[in-house]
Parts: C-alpha cells; sequence; structure tokens
C-alpha cells in the first residue's frame, strides 16, 4: 500500500497544479487562456475514458511494467510539454501522453489495492486515492517558487524529470497479492449481490445514474482546480499573502491536505456504512463548499482555508 501511495503521488502534479501553468503558458504561446485550458480537458478525458483499456493492460501485462510505464508517461509529458512551441504540441504532450499515463497509474494502483484487501476495499482505495489527493502538497510550494525564479521551462523540465523517476522506482517494488490470501480476506457472508459483466452494467440504470451524479461532482471540483490562478486574480488574490505565504499555493496546498484525508476517511466511513449512505453524505459536503468558498471569495483567509469534499 505505501509503494502504491508513493506512486499515486508520483502522477498528482499534473492534474493538481496545472493551474500554477496557465499563466506562463498563455504568455509564452501567445494563446487565449480558454485555448490553454483544452490541455487540461484532454488531460481528464484521457485519463478518465481511457479507464477499461487502461485497466485491460493492467491485466494483460502485468502491474510492474503498466504503472511503471504510467509513470515515465507522466513525467515525460512534462519534460516534453517544456520544450512545446505550439498549442498542438502542449495538447499533445500534457494533455495527450499526462492523460494517458496518469490513467494508467490511477486505474492499475486502485485495482491492486482492491485485490489486496477485498475486505477493506473502500479503505484501501481510498488509501492510495490519499496519495494522489495530497501528493501535490509536496510540490505546490516548490513549483511556484520555481516558476517565479527559473522559469516555466526550467520548472517542468526538473520536475517533470524527477515525479517520473520517482514513480517508475516505485511501480518496481509492486506485486499482486498471492491468490489464495485474496481468496481467504474475502467476507465469509452469503452473496447477495450477482458480479455483472461489464457490458451488462452498461445496460443498468444505476450506473447511468451514477455516472452523471460523479459527473456533475466533479465538474465543479475541476473546474476550481484548474482555474484557481484565474480565479485568484478575478478575486484580487494574487498578490495576498497569509500567514507570510502567497494566498494561491496555500490555497492549493491546503485543499490536497483536506481531498487527501478525507479519502480514507470516507473510504473507512463506505466500508462500516455503506456506500450509497456516504455518498449522500458527501455530495451534500460538496454542495456546501463550492457554496461556502463563493460567498467568501472576498475574504483571502477563508477563501484559502477552503475546504473540498471528494465523493468516494
Amino acid at each position: 500500500m505505501v509503494i502504491g501511495v508513493v506512486c499515486m503521488m508520483a502522477i498528482s502534479s499534473p492534474q493538481y497544479v496545472w493551474t500554477l501553468f496557465t499563466a506562463p503558458l498563455t504568455e509564452k504561446l501567445g494563446v487565449s487562456l480558454a485555448q490553454v485550458q483544452i490541455t487540461f480537458s484532454l488531460l481528464i478525458i484521457l485519463q478518465t475514458f481511457f479507464s477499461p483499456v487502461q485497466g485491460y493492460l493492467v491485466d494483460r501485462f502485468g502491474i510492474r511494467t503498466l504503472v511503471g510505464l504510467g509513470c515515465a508517461l507522466s513525467g515525460l509529458s512534462w519534460i516534453l510539454a517544456s520544450q512545446a512551441s505550439s498549442l498542438s504540441m502542449l495538447y499533445l504532450s500534457y494533455g495527450v501522453v499526462g492523460g494517458l499515463g496518469t490513467g494508467i497509474v490511477y486505474v492499475g494502483i486502485i485495482g491492486l489495492m482492491v485485490r489486496w484487501f477485498p475486505d477493506r476495499r473502500g479503505l484501501a482505495a481510498g488509501a492510495v486515492a490519499a496519495g494522489y489527493g495530497m501528493g501535490a502538497m509536496i510540490t505546490t510550494f516548490p513549483i511556484s517558487n520555481s516558476l517565479k525564479s527559473a522559469g516555466m521551462q526550467t520548472t517542468m523540465l526538473t520536475f517533470g524529470l524527477a515525479l517520473g523517476l520517482v514513480g517508475l522506482v516505485a511501480s518496481r517494488f509492486l506485486r499482486q497479492p498471492p491468490t489464495s490470501q485474496s481468496d481467504d480476506l474475502l467476507p465469509k457472508t452469503k452473496q447477495i449481490v450477482v458480479d455483472v459483466p461489464p457490458r451488462e452494467v452498461l445496460k443498468t440504470p444505476v450506473f447511468w445514474l451514477m455516472f452523471a451524479m460523479f459527473t456533475m461532482m466533479s465538474t465543479s471540483g475541476l473546474m476550481v482546480t484548474s482555474q484557481m490562478a484565474s480565479f485568484a486574480e478575478d478575486f484580487g488574490m494574487t498578490s495576498v499573502m497569509v500567514m507570510g505565504m502567497a494566498a494561491l499555493p496555500l490555497a492549493l496546498t491546503i485543499d490536497r491536505i483536506c481531498n487527501g484525508l478525507t479519502r480514507p476517511l470516507f473510504g473507512w466511513i463506505s466500508d462500516r456504512y455503506g456506500r450509497e449512505n456516504t455518498m449522500a453524505f458527501a455530495f451534500f459536503f460538496e454542495g456546501i463548499a463550492m457554496t461556502l468558498w463563493l460567498l467568501t471569495s472576498d475574504n483571502p483567509v477563508l477563501a484559502s482555508t477552503g475546504v473540498h469534499w471528494p465523493t468516494l
């Protein structure tokens, strides 16, 4: 599980610190913010909708090979993006290569943890997902400072190489659980829910209901994540200091801490009180978080310390 957390942390920065790169990229390429933000959309689309294929590849070629490849692609996406001189190159490197790499790792690690801990699936998945949620906490301030002192190209190149190497090395220590262990840890209760093949799942109304629910929830969270720097500028907080720290990276760091800590918490709650009850509770707080964030947008301290609740 520790190795899984490290791999997740190594791929989290492309999504969660993207907002720090939007202004430098807009200036470098001489394009609009809307054009640059297509990169983030490509990252999320590739990361999300190729998940079934990525899961198949992990099963086909092995967890070490595919997760190692994913970490390498994630780091490579920043290295290539640092040299991008056009929007198409930025889209291909950061968006496509980064999306495929992070998606492979995320799907592979979550699937592996569920196999290792079949009796505590919610807690296990939440623990490694916390690595993804909190990973960028370590890089936010260093990247922000590096952008000011060394520039975007050097920052992307340096951190892309470092994060890719860390994830690649960590992936070498992953392994599948013994089959007998997985069987022994399964709950010794009568199975009342039928295991449904993927094709049949797509035909069930509950799948599309959950798909719509999570799409609406993630849209709000990703919108804030990707546009935080722009919001900070609109709110007049670009140069604001909070407790001696710049408000923007501080807000991103606090968001990563809260986002990460609540993932294993909600996983544990879902194991004890049911997935449906947990989702209802989490969706409710997600709505409250978005509302409070808007209402406190004119207060640097309150806006910087807003909590983003994930839904697991």
